[in-house]
């Protein structure tokens, strides 16, 4: 079983060497370990640092990306590498590499495709109490849109199956980790998390830079996740408020013109304004619906043909070692 370790890096010279330093170099339960440095176009010395620390890979992007596009890019690569399990970790040494065995346990078991490093966010001194306040606010609500037990959803120490990661798409450039959980979620991938130890930090967050703007670009990852994945029923819900107000003032009008009240022709055609615009969310969810099911398909035919390559590398490399 080979195990490649994969590292997204954009400006990561000063702590690259301890992240390097603290991974595993063997586990009882794989035979091969590879790190794979993934540059995000780095302006300093990272691409240099890592060859000079001895990876195995480096895959440089040659210019910024982001932190998602990295992310997806590492893993299609240490997938052509011929990877059976792939641990993300980060550059700037926030994770333990002590945990990566806890962290692929499940997977080499065979219990999980998905396992996420769940941080002791308590007893982290560094995160203020607000942060940690909405660390558990996010997480629970991602886990009531993906239906997981996730305590962690912001993690981005994970570890995946080969047949996971092949599955895997990301549609937002800012962050893979909330929009990855809700998709296993409802594409039913096992998904699990395990506790996990961190370091001292050693310098700010990129991705957290203003904390409104975070839990704003959060928020619209996890509504636009949920709509991809359960379109008909977020549109259903949309069009209820102006579909009850359309039937509510609708049947006020009707009672009051056979009372003899005459009514208010004003109320009749709010009412049919709102009749109309929940009709037509309830088209638009009918459609994007459809549509999803179209983006199923075409997520399996590329998830064969990804596993028929991938298959097709593993048993060349077989017959080269054997060579």
């Amino acid at each position: 079983m080979k195990l490649i370790i994969q590292i997204p890096c954009y400006n990561e010279e000063t702590t690259l060497p301890e992240v390097i330093a603290d991974l595993p170099k063997e586990l009882p339960e794989v035979n091969e370990i590879e790190y794979l440095v993934i540059d995000d176009g780095s302006s300093d010395r990272t691409v240099e640092v890592a060859r000079e620390l001895g990876v195995h890979h480096v895959l440089a992007l040659g210019s910024n990306h982001g932190l998602s596009t990295a992310f997806l890019r590492g893993m299609q690569h240490c997938l052509e590498l011929g990877a059976d399990v792939i641990v993300n970790t980060d550059g700037d040494n926030q994770y333990q590499g002590g945990s990566i065995g806890a962290l692929i346990r499940p997977i080499v078991g065979g219990s999980a495709d998905i396992v996420v490093g769940a941080r002791p966010i308590e007893e982290i001194e560094h995160f203020s109490w607000a942060k940690k306040k909405l660390q558990r606010i996010g997480s629970h609500v991602v886990q009531q849109f993906s239906g997981t037990d996730i305590p962690d959803t912001t993690s981005g120490f994970r570890a995946y199956s080969a047949s996971a990661a092949m599955r895997l798409h990301v549609f937002n450039q800012y962050t893979y980790t909330l929009e990855t959980i809700i998709q296993a979620g409802h594409i039913g991938m096992r998904i699990t998390h395990v506790p996990i130890q961190v370091n001292p930090q050693t310098r700010e967050s990129r991705l957290i830079k203003s904390v409104p703007r975070y839990i704003w670009r959060s928020g619209m990852i996890i509504l636009r996740s949920y709509v991809t994945y359960k379109p008909l029923r977020t549109f259903f819900y949309f069009s209820l408020l102006p579909a009850l107000l359309g039937l509510g003032i609708g049947i006020r009008f009707l009672i009051y013109f056979f009372s003899g009240d005459g009514g208010h022709i004003q109320s009749l055609i709010l009412a049919a304004i709102l009749l109309i615009v929940a009709f037509h969310l309830l088209s638009l969810g009918i459609l994007a619906d459809l549509m999803s099911a179209n983006r199923k398909l075409i997520q399996e035919i590329l998830f064969h043909t990804r596993s028929h390559n991938y298959e097709n590398r593993k048993r060349s490399e077989g017959h080269d070692k054997k060579i």
